[in-house]
């Protein structure tokens, strides 16, 4: 029995001088349930959209000024024509747009139903629909607002129209995001076990020795993948657009160039973290836990970067999954160019140059 309770002090020794098992048993519980906790809401909060006032009127700036106090709808933009609508969901600027009618003063004081348009933007169809009802929950309480002070007043009509998306197809939300997820994971875990490989069979000793620059031995790794990951990036958009019929209205060539920088960037990203670990296993484990949960939660894959806590907003801008979602998302169901799409590019570029950046800097400690 002492033998036994020796033993076990020993473990319980072995477990709690090693910080990382500590933070895995204890941290990641608290870090997954807080992340979790403000991530998954089904509510709408502080989202932005664009308003096109033909109005004018008292009528329309009394509802104008309604929708930004409710705390749920941002107005921030005032468009000028029907023609910047498209120009509006193509910069990803807003996620709808109400339109006032001309009319909408004359209507409301002659008893008739002002017809307000509400576009929204279908590319995630279920975050179209609730938007769509918290607004005709504003826009039909300012109605029955009205129907106190004139009895006889009817309620105002609505009218939705959905864009990008007409019918609703979940597939044209789950099918880019589920993508960027897999190029993401794939290419990081192929690319995270290369230089941990060459510290767990002993032969990082030679290319320590070479005349080899860490720049060249960092490209080295990372420029083999590339080929074999823009074929899985080749044959995931051709499944997405065959089998679930997921439109490419933009430029094919666009799509394939930005999703090649995504793929270097999750291998540059991948090369980084084999140069933290030194066994493969620890390698895969931190691609896994670093980029799996975080890409799932914090792209925009599954819930609205809007919705979430600004401290997770702003973390959320560090997950390259994020702008690449964005990307072909613009591409594929909206047909924007490089115009409309160049910050997000210019996003994930930063990201390839620091990844490497911090690569080569790891390399050459381990050489000194």
């Amino acid at each position: 029995m002492k033998r036994f309770l020796a033993l076990l002090k020993k473990e319980y020794l072995h477990i709690f001088r090693d910080m990382r098992t500590l933070m895995i048993l204890f941290g990641m519980p608290i870090v997954q349930i807080l992340i979790f906790g403000y991530v998954i809401k089904n509510e709408v909060k502080d989202v932005d959209i664009a308003v096109l006032d033909y109005a004018h009127d008292e009528y329309s700036i009394e509802l104008r000024s309604k929708i930004q106090a409710s705390g749920y709808l941002n107005i921030v933009d005032e468009l000028q024509s029907s023609e910047q609508i498209h120009d509006a969901f193509k910069r990803a600027k807003v996620s709808e747009v109400i339109v006032f009618p001309n009319d909408l003063a004359n209507d409301l004081q002659k008893d008739n139903q002002p017809a307000i348009q509400l576009i929204l933007d279908a590319t995630d169809p279920n975050y179209a629909q609730l938007i769509g009802q918290y607004t005709e929950a504003i826009l039909l309480d300012y109605a029955v607002e009205m129907s106190a002070i004139t009895p006889q007043q009817e309620s105002i009509k609505l009218e939705n129209r959905m864009v990008f998306n007409e019918e609703l197809e979940s597939s044209f939300m789950f099918v880019p995001g589920t993508m960027a997820f897999i190029l993401m994971l794939l290419s990081a875990l192929m690319s995270s076990i290369t230089i941990a490989r060459e510290k767990e069979t002993g032969s990082m000793e030679v290319l320590l020795v070479s005349s080899l620059k860490p720049l060249q031995v960092v490209l080295g790794k990372v420029m083999p993948y590339v080929i074999l990951a823009f074929v899985n990036a080749v044959s995931v958009i051709l499944v997405g657009n065959i089998v679930f019929g997921v439109p490419i209205e933009g430029s094919v060539i666009l799509l394939m160039l930005v999703s090649v920088l995504f793929v270097i960037t999750s291998l540059a990203l991948g090369i980084m973290i084999s140069t933290i670990a030194d066994k493969q296993f620890t390698a895969m484990m931190m691609s896994m836990l670093i980029l799996m949960l975080p890409t799932m939660l914090l792209s925009g894959f599954i819930f609205p970067i809007e919705n979430m806590p600004e401290v997770l907003q702003w973390l959320s801008c560090i997950i390259p999954a994020r702008w690449y979602l964005e990307i072909i998302k613009s591409i594929m169901l909206k047909g924007a160019g490089i115009a409309f799409i160049w910050q997000q590019v210019l996003i994930l570029t930063g990201m390839f140059i620091v990844t490497i950046a911090i690569s080569v800097k790891n390399y050459k400690l381990r050489l000194e």
